[in-house]
């Protein structure tokens, strides 16, 4: 460790790195946030617990609109959680080097998404205990099955993932057991006690991430088709589509990288992280995004275009509904600032700025969460045969106000596991970025 610690030509040393990096305690704003995410979850579990007690009478969900804004939200959550593969996956395989910085940040979105994704089909299900038979009773015939086959693997892969590459560093929070609190150094040392940073330990682990990055990348695509199916599989107008699949998959690519934009921006401002995440990395990724956006708006195209070109009376009230009518400004709202807008913005390099791309990843994820309620709802308001001689209220639907806090609580949690992930580890790796600093001088005074 002595050698890098001596790094030159204007690169920070091991230890200026580690103290850059290692966790810091919340301040006030920190306080106030987590308070607020701490409310919010509360009041998403009471509203639970009533729909507990009284039943999903309690939501605007019935006959007709049988999944609403809680399926709208699971989709939300497997899209982002995407983001884990594409950077960490990917990147690490494609061997991006600009990717260090982001890859925790990418991993602990998609660990936090992925088990919100999880918890959110409980409560859909009404009942807990459903969950049991579904494990117990499950048909192989049916897509559901297949997703819980896929969450629960891309879960524990995305975990490893993320704790794999955290093994070093925590071998270096260990070592500085004196400035740590009594409670951060029992975590530290339940999870990487056992790692002695020895060659042999090195081997084994890359060669363990090496393979966990092939695995996900399958796992990653099939969670997101098996996804799309649950509703192409399902006859209905608006989702007869065999484009289905490309389709979540684009899009959760294009939320998945603005994710990631939004927390760039956000930990670089809080934790002074300039040095780490720099202009050029939000200059990578606002081409990135810029190309994902394109490719989300293809299937986009695709998606309305043919069933509007041949105008089949079944598809034509759901166009219609979606282009000019009930849900026309939402779906609007969603086409040009989840992908239009961002498309102008970022298409110029002023627009690749760290500012303008904050703004433009919070348009894209605020964009892509109306469009799976805009998957959802709007199809199955229209069924193949009319709705006749029934209630007024089977007829609309708008979520109740215990969906609304369940679902902003689930929202809060996600971001609340987040937060308490940075307050507790490096969301930026230590060893990696002392190791690549280290080979870059070493590089330097070669080619002197």
């Amino acid at each position: 460790m002595s050698n890098l610690s001596t790094l030159t030509n204007g690169r920070r040393s091991a230890e200026q790195i580690t103290g850059d990096l290692v966790p810091q305690p919340f301040g006030k704003r920190g306080m106030i946030w987590v308070s607020v995410l701490i409310v919010l979850c509360l009041i998403g579990a009471f509203a639970y617990f009533r729909q507990l007690q009284e039943g999903l009478v309690v939501t605007g969900m019935r006959d007709y609109v049988s999944w609403g804004i809680y399926i709208s939200n699971f989709v939300f959550f497997v899209a982002i959680s995407l983001v884990g593969s594409l950077i960490t996956a990917i990147f690490r395989l494609a061997n991006v080097e600009w990717s260090t910085p982001l890859t925790r940040i990418a991993e602990i979105i998609a660990v936090s998404a992925i088990t919100f994704a999880s918890l959110i089909i409980i409560v859909d299900m009404g009942r807990p205990e459903r969950l049991y038979n579904l494990l117990l009773h499950g048909r192989l015939q049916s897509p559901i099955t297949w997703d819980v086959i896929v969450i629960t693997t891309y879960f524990f892969i995305s975990l490893l993932l993320l704790y794999l590459p955290l093994l070093p560093d925590l071998k270096i929070l260990n070592g500085q057991k004196t400035k740590n609190l009594p409670w951060q150094n029992k975590i530290y040392t339940f999870l990487g006690s056992f790692w002695k940073g020895s060659e042999e330990q090195f081997k084994i682990s890359e060669k363990a991430i090496s393979i966990l990055c092939i695995m996900i990348i399958p796992v990653a695509f099939c969670i997101h088709t098996v996804t799309s199916w649950l509703f192409a599989t399902t006859y209905r107008p608006g989702w007869d589509s065999t484009n289905f699949g490309a389709y979540f998959i684009s899009g959760a690519f294009l939320v998945g990288s603005g994710g990631v934009i939004v927390a760039m921006y956000v930990f670089r401002k809080y934790y002074h992280l300039e040095k780490y995440i720099t202009e050029l990395h939000f200059e990578k990724m606002g081409r990135i995004a810029v190309m994902l956006s394109l490719i989300y708006l293809y299937f986009n195209v695709n998606e309305y275009l043919v069933p509007a070109f041949k105008m089949k009376k079944s598809e034509a009230a759901h166009l219609e509904e979606l282009f000019t009518g009930e849900f026309s400004l939402m779906f609007w709202f969603a086409i040009l600032v989840g992908m239009i807008i961002p498309i102008f913005v970022m298409l110029f390099k002023a627009g690749r700025k760290p500012f303008p791309m904050f703004i433009v990843g919070m348009m894209i994820v605020v964009g892509a969460w109306f469009k799976r309620y805009l998957i959802v709802t709007p199809t199955l308001l229209h069924p193949f045969l009319p709705m006749q001689n029934v209630p007024d209220n089977y007829m609309h639907y708008f979520p109740t106000w215990e969906e609304w806090a369940i679902t902003i609580g689930s929202l809060a949690g996600a971001l609340l596991i987040i937060t308490f992930f940075v307050r507790i580890f490096p969301i930026i790796p230590i060893h990696e970025t002392i190791t690549e600093q280290h080979e870059k001088a070493e590089h330097i005074s070669v080619s002197k």
